[in-house]
């Protein structure tokens, strides 16, 4: 239990650190958003859980691959943001095309 709860803290200490940064400088806080922070976290804990390296190195494949539908989301939001669309409308239908990049990429990985 005592596991699973530092799992929590750690994960989360790191999204609110992130926010923080984020406001003080968008640059710095980029930077540590773009970093795969939560991918780092899945792949060490499933290290020290499992100590499978064969299906941590196909998780690794497979998150390779779930980035690229995720990039749509940050190509269309700032398009949509500068062309003055309303927030919520830019970041529902941003996130709606990332979701649809998501059916499209894993429908595709389903048949390799």
């Amino acid at each position: 239990m005592m596991y699973y709860l530092l799992k929590v803290i750690i994960s989360a200490g790191l999204i609110v650190l992130i926010s923080e940064v984020s406001k003080r400088s968008s640059f710095i806080g980029a930077i540590f958003a773009s970093i795969p922070l939560i991918s780092f976290l899945a792949i060490l804990w499933m290290y020290f859980e499992t100590k499978d390296t064969g299906k941590i190195a196909e998780l690794s494949i497979d998150i390779f691959w779930l980035v690229l539908p995720s990039l749509l989301f940050f190509i269309l939001f700032p398009i949509l943001l500068k062309r003055n669309w309303n927030f919520f409308l830019s970041f529902f239908l941003s996130t709606a095309v990332m979701v649809a990049g998501y059916f499209l990429m894993t429908w595709l990985m389903k048949s390799r």
